[in-house]
């Protein structure tokens, strides 16, 4: 078969494929035309081609794979025997090809979409969380990212129940519910700025073992309120509520400043609240907080939750954090 060969082809327009490039999807898809017309005019018009530059194509395929794939005579096209055997896996790459594109279109398309993220409290304005926020608009400039703020009566559910796709929270959490744990710190207590106590510091839990607790809502999950009341105490007593039961920090100031009780905030609560009627004080042995992104299983690996996720990686990684995964 006459026909300049390409670099590298070997002896011979046939000589074999190496250090040749691999063929492409499109002279593949040109090649199955081929296949279904078993004429090259029909076939390159089919394609929108003319009918010297289709040819080319299918000679090019042919140097790249060193076999001839097709029997030209004057008066037909067939495939030879290498062409009939090459031919379902033509067939297998084009179909690869096209899923390949279909998967990267709807990935285009999801996360060009909108994601609500969740907000328990005043949680997104610590460290790194506007940060991942700051890397996700980078990595998703199309996507329109909305946050929820949620209170502690809710965050789980608005979770669970798909109100959000993910949210950023403190934990513990319940289960069923994945993290990826971001950072954490020490906690204090917050009490009346008239408390004897306020003045003081740093406190030990004996100290403060017989100030009254503000109560949690029993709508907010219990492994969370064991948590952040720190009961029971390390000595095994339990804790004594007020009978306030309330379901966000805002409500929980307000009462405090009355003297009707404390709460073992993050540290941080200083910064973010700072309120007139309360003093935040040091306290020695309570576990310190911990900030999560958070997900259902079933979302992990949707496109939005996945971007969240990898803008967290790439955050946790740039502060020299080994990322690591764990599932609830």
């Amino acid at each position: 078969m006459a026909g300049a060969k390409e670099p590298g082809s070997g002896p011979g327009e046939y000589g074999g494929p190496y250090g040749q490039a691999d063929p492409s999807a499109h002279q593949l898809r040109l090649f199955l035309a081929l296949v279904d017309e078993l004429h090259f005019g029909r076939a390159a018009k089919r394609v929108f081609m003319t009918q010297p530059a289709f040819s080319q194509q299918i000679r090019s395929l042919e140097r790249r794979l060193g076999l001839e794939l097709v029997d030209r005579t004057t008066r037909r096209v067939a495939l030879t025997a290498s062409g009939r055997a090459l031919l379902p896996e033509a067939r297998a790459m084009v179909e690869a090809a096209d899923r390949l594109r279909q998967t990267a279109e709807q990935e285009a398309h999801a996360v060009s979409g909108c994601v609500v993220i969740g907000s328990l409290e005043a949680v997104t304005a610590m460290p790194p969380i506007p940060e991942v926020l700051e890397q996700l608009r980078s990595r998703c400039p199309h996507m329109d990212i909305q946050v929820l703020r949620t209170g502690f009566a809710d965050f789980a559910d608005a979770l669970l129940q798909g109100e959000v796709d993910a949210s950023f929270v403190f934990l513990p959490v319940p289960e069923g519910i994945q993290v990826q744990t971001l950072d954490s710190g020490p906690r204090c207590a917050v009490m009346a700025a008239h408390d004897p106590l306020a003045s003081r510091g740093p406190l030990t839990l004996d100290q403060l073992s017989d100030r009254t607790f503000i109560g949690w809502s029993p709508r907010i999950p219990k492994v969370w309120r064991d948590f952040w009341s720190a009961d029971p105490r390390p000595d095994g007593s339990p804790v004594r509520y007020s009978p306030h039961a309330v379901t966000d920090y805002e409500s929980a100031l307000s009462v405090i400043a009355l003297g009707e009780g404390i709460e073992f905030p993050p540290d941080s609560a200083r910064r973010l609240y700072p309120r007139p009627g309360v003093s935040y004080v040091d306290v020695s042995g309570l576990p310190p907080w911990t900030t999560a992104l958070a997900w259902l299983p079933k979302n992990r690996d949707k496109p939005f939750v996945a971007a969240l996720r990898q803008a967290v990686r790439t955050v946790l990684r740039r502060r020299g954090v080994t990322v690591a995964v764990p599932g609830r």
